[in-house]
């Protein structure tokens, strides 16, 4: 096994994706391990560690199975490098409005959080004053 291999046990350290999930992403083809060991482990490259970690990013942000398999196969094809000017602007335009979405649903989630962290001080408060007013019986 070449030291550039990492078996799945260290690409799910890394990523800090259960072996369960990584595999699912091999089922449903948003990654495939590079190679195989004689014994038959699944190996993988830092390329491949780089696109699971994409995954991982887009996952939270509500992307769906579909959207990230669109968004990998466009920096595929413009990693590969051999595609004309005008699928080379197709291509970008797609991973611009990735981007675009991407941003849109942060600026989303901060809003749920800020929602949420005066939820919580509004608890916070409510017990506090709870219990000064126990102590003042």
């Amino acid at each position: 096994m070449s030291s550039e291999h990492m078996q799945i046990g260290e690409v799910a350290a890394r990523t800090e994706l259960s072996l369960r999930t990584i595999r699912h992403y091999e089922e449903t083809g948003l990654v495939i391990p590079s190679a195989r060991s004689q014994g038959g482990f699944r190996l993988y490259t830092e390329a491949d560690v780089a696109r699971l970690m994409v995954i991982r990013r887009m996952k939270p942000l509500g992307f769906t199975l579909d959207e990230m398999r669109e968004l990998l196969d466009a920096t595929d094809r413009l990693d590969a490098g051999d595609v004309s000017v005008g699928e080379r602007e197709e291509l970008l335009g797609r991973v611009r409005g990735f981007g675009e979405a991407a941003q849109q649903r942060v600026a989303d989630l901060r809003t749920q959080l800020a929602r949420a962290e005066e939820f919580a001080a509004t608890l916070h408060e409510r017990l506090t004053q709870a219990a000064v007013s126990a102590e003042t019986r």
